[in-house]
């Protein structure tokens, strides 16, 4: 119900804008949010599914959200400078770093954030790393992602 009165709320302001005659302005307030998801373990990022993901949200209009999954409270040398190429590239872009398995962290992610259009990761590997031994109640949930996911490189 929040949803619905915010998409009205947000109707309104955008006709209100178009009728002053601001209509760039009203088609930034009617812009459906959109997100792309990169999803990397520590130490495993590289530019080569970096730059995939930068170029699609440039393609579709998206801003980025990077799910860091790592062992402490750093970030690695080559986050940081994908971070400065995603500023000079002038796209939005969020950081959530987070702990443990990867794919559980996309599960529990894509779940709670429903305008993610898809989640990007370097390999299928990464995705099982300390995922312990979440069995089949993982592999249940995985199957039901809500959005696609897209495997820029496969290691092998």
């Amino acid at each position: 119900m929040a949803d619905l009165k915010k998409k009205i709320e947000d109707l309104m302001s955008a006709i209100s804008f178009a009728e002053e005659g601001e209509f760039d302005t009203a088609r930034q307030v009617l812009k459906e949010k959109r997100r792309v998801l990169l999803a990397v373990k520590e130490n495993h990022l590289d530019k080569k599914t970096f730059r995939y993901a930068i170029n699609t949200c440039k393609r579709v209009g998206a801003d980025l959200d990077i799910l860091y999954v790592s062992t402490g409270e750093t970030t690695s040398p080559i986050l940081e400078q994908c971070m400065e190429d995603l500023k000079n590239e002038g796209i939005n872009f969020t950081v959530v770093q987070k702990q443990g398995c990867l794919k559980q962290q996309i599960i529990d992610y894509t779940s709670s954030k429903k305008e993610i259009l898809f989640a990007v990761t370097k390999s299928l590997e990464n995705l099982d790393l300390d995922c312990g031994g979440k069995g089949k109640r993982l592999s249940e949930a995985w199957q039901r992602l809500s959005c696609p996911l897209v495997v820029v490189a496969e290691n092998g």
